[in-house]
């Protein structure tokens, strides 16, 4: 079944779901209706008070997490000043990531974000993590909670924790920036132990050395040839081959000009090839050195390369390109999607138990989704955390100054720059190819 026959039912079901609550008026205290959006609700909110015995250690991991939160809110500052001039420097082409659904983190809306139960899953789990730390931290802060649920359009798309008006306005300083920070400050923490997790579940796998195709270069000999990929070179030149080495040791016999048969199975399905080959392209020869043998235009998938980059995503370049793996479209981003996506390489390891692909893929998307969400959600503009975290901020310090005043126009006017230049970064790619 295809997601958009499941996405067909989900939609109906939902409809009956909302039209029989809307008639019948069941569940009108648990339910209730903004537009097409189902908010379902509890008062029984008492799983929050369970953390109160924990309460000095609580405040103490929320005092780390205002910290962590100013720290990513300079940070995505920063980031969205050095975006915004990089754009107009560069001037990209609205397509790609400058697309403005590609601004989102929707499953499905985003080009780089699949719509796969593993998505999904994570999703959920970031907006639960998020709410959960608001309402925790309120109950350790003495803020009552009215309510929590979460909000519904056919799929879930957010949670909602709902604090007492008059206790969440009583509260000052450090208690209320630790209880506005504890979404982000789940976020960021529950990312980065997903995060650790996936890179010791990735190792788990055993990489295969079998001569995978991934790829051809376009326009040589492999292209020409019409070389199906991804496929397994099974013989070269009749001779039966099991590993890139050897298929490296049959090539260096041969000279540019020679011909060359392949045979590869792809989908199981053996399929013949006759290649001319030709000399090595000066770009490659110039970062490996000369070679003397004839050239295919292939490039192979390299799982033991594969782990080896994963191994290393603890160091910042590491980082960058674990956060780039869903729109990285070079060579070696192509083969990284396999630790995101649904691809033929799963095939080029040996799993280590069952559903591993899937325990791999809700871990990437849990850490990269709730990183990316805890971060944004940083940035000091209202009405993100962020936003009202530098208003709690800029009212202590202005208020005893007898300043208090110019407080909510200097978040006002922070609020603004920020979002002008997050809406640049949407509209510039369009207005500047008009």
């Amino acid at each position: 079944m295809d997601w958009v026959t499941i996405l067909i039912l989900l939609l109906g079901i939902y409809i009956l779901a909302a039209a029989y609550v809307k008639a019948t008026g069941k569940f009108a205290d648990h339910i209730g209706f903004y537009g097409p959006i189902m908010m379902i609700k509890t008062e029984n909110v008492g799983v929050f008070d369970w953390f109160r015995p924990y309460s000095r250690v609580l405040r103490a991991y929320g005092t780390v997490g205002v910290v962590m939160v100013i720290i990513s809110a300079v940070l995505m500052t920063l980031m969205l000043v050095f975006a915004f001039n990089v754009t107009l420097v560069t001037q990209p082409e609205p397509t790609g990531i400058y697309k403005p659904q590609n601004i989102l983190l929707l499953p499905g809306i985003n080009e780089y974000v699949p719509s796969t139960l593993a998505v999904w899953f994570a999703f959920f789990l970031t907006l639960v993590i998020h709410e959960a730390g608001h309402g925790i931290l309120c109950r350790i802060e003495d803020i009552k909670v009215k309510s929590a649920g979460l909000l519904y359009a056919v799929i879930p798309i957010g949670a909602f924790v709902e604090p007492d008006e008059e206790d969440a306005e009583r509260v000052r300083g450090w208690p209320k920036a630790r209880m506005l920070g504890a979404g982000i400050t789940n976020n960021i923490v529950i990312g980065g132990i997903c995060f650790v997790l996936f890179i010791l579940v990735v190792g788990m796998a055993t990489p295969l050395s079998s001569p995978a195709v991934y790829g051809v270069y376009e326009g040589g000999p492999a292209y020409d040839a019409g070389l199906p990929t991804p496929s397994v070179i099974t013989e070269v030149n009749g001779v039966p081959v099991a590993t890139r080495d050897e298929v490296t040791a049959a090539l260096d016999t041969t000279s540019p000009g020679d011909r060359l048969s392949l045979t590869v199975e792809k989908d199981g399905v053996l399929t013949d090839r006759t290649l001319n080959l030709t000399a090595w392209p000066e770009a490659i020869t110039a970062q490996v050195g000369p070679r003397s043998s004839g050239y295919m235009g292939i490039y192979y998938y390299d799982a033991a390369s594969v782990q080896g980059m994963v191994g290393q995503m603890f160091s910042p370049i590491g980082w960058l390109r674990f956060v780039t793996i869903p729109f990285d479209m070079s060579v070696g981003g192509q083969q990284l999607k396999v630790l995101a996506f649904e691809t033929p390489a799963a095939a080029y390891y040996e799993e280590p138990f069952p559903f591993f692909w899937g325990i791999v893929h809700f871990l990437f998307w849990s850490a990269w989704i709730n990183i990316n969400v805890g971060i944004f959600n940083a940035i000091p503009m209202v009405p993100l955390d962020g936003g009202y975290i530098l208003k709690e901020g800029v009212d202590r310090v202005l208020e005893p100054r007898g300043w208090g005043r110019y407080g909510q126009a200097i978040v006002t006017f922070v609020s603004w720059v920020l979002l002008s230049m997050m809406l640049g970064l949407i509209a510039l790619p369009y207005l500047l190819h008009i």
